[in-house]
């Protein structure tokens, strides 16, 4: 597969990959007792599914890795890091539905709806939105002030909702079949689609670790700029991807405004590049307590699944 980065790269991932092995191992045993068995065994069953069908648990590695670079106790954020993947995978069961994407395969496993049937995958997403902000509550310790806790969950609850992640969502349909989309539209969409959660993981790590007003302004940027850069390398990968190395079905977006679309796909590899250049330039006030967020940032402008 073609290579998204541009000029050489002789990064070694190793590191990397055995953090986020790591990190995806330790976040996954505390995501399969999010959801507690009940009399409702089927929905259980349906948002465990997909809770659990495996992913790269980026967005509550990010909030975790940025909570640690201010020294914060892990626990303090793991709850809402939890809750944060609980949101995003609400998301994918939704996108995946005959009505948005008709999609019957995600990570390489058979979507929601195709075992469960459309009616139950729609609840066991809206049930994994509604717990993730009970989750928050009754899982994140006491010691971590209330103030701050409200603060994170107001921001995610705007970042996933009708001016966020499902406003994003509503545009990218909406413009479906389009061939006059502006680029300030485009530019709306990803920003709101993608960017924005990805952008309140790593605020809510902030946040809950006392970050400064400056720290917490140049992580902001980060996380903008890197989910920017992270669905346009989507929009790429799916015109050049393999399904087998993706797990999903590849060239879905035909009728979708996408960067590659609009830009062509060499000018949208420059811009996810400029994108990824302008989110490491953000962490340099961190100097080496960034490490894992620059490296995250750079190993998404080449990655291959």
């Amino acid at each position: 597969m073609k290579n998204l980065q541009t000029e050489d790269n002789n990064i070694d991932f190793s590191k990397l990959k055995k953090y986020l092995s790591d990190k995806k191992e330790f976040i996954d045993e505390r995501l399969d007792i999010c959801i507690k068995n009940s009399n409702n065994l089927k929905l259980k069953e349906s948002m465990k599914y997909s809770l659990m069908a495996g992913g790269k648990r980026l967005r509550p590695i990010l909030a975790i890795t940025t909570a640690q670079i201010f020294d914060c106790d892990i626990e303090k954020i793991l709850p809402i890091a939890c809750a944060i993947e609980m949101i995003h995978t609400f998301s994918l069961i939704h996108d995946d539905l005959p009505a948005i994407d008709n999609d019957d395969l995600r990570r390489g496993k058979k979507t929601n709806h195709v075992l469960y049937g459309e009616a139950i995958a729609i609840i066991a997403g809206d049930a994994l939105l509604a717990d993730s902000f009970s989750h928050i509550i009754k899982n994140t310790p006491s010691d971590v002030s209330r103030d701050d806790l409200l603060r994170v969950i107001e921001e995610i609850s705007l970042a996933c909702g009708s001016d966020g992640m499902c406003g994003g969502q509503a545009i990218d349909i909406l413009s479906e079949k389009q061939n006059n989309i502006d680029k300030e539209t485009l530019k709306y969409i990803h920003t709101h689609k993608t960017a924005d959660m990805i952008k309140v993981s790593i605020r809510s790590g902030a946040i809950i670790a006392k970050a400064k007003d400056f720290e917490l302004e140049a992580l902001t940027d980060f996380g903008n700029n890197l989910g920017l850069a992270f669905q346009i390398v989507d929009d790429i990968l799916d015109v050049i991807g393999e399904e087998k190395e993706l797990g999903k079905k590849v060239k879905k977006d035909e009728n979708k405004i996408t960067y590659p679309k609009v830009y062509g796909l060499d000018a949208s590899i420059h811009i996810a590049n400029i994108y990824t250049n302008k989110a490491i330039e953000a962490l340099s006030i961190f100097k080496d307590k960034a490490e894992y967020l620059r490296l995250i940032a750079e190993y998404n402008i080449t990655r291959k699944f």
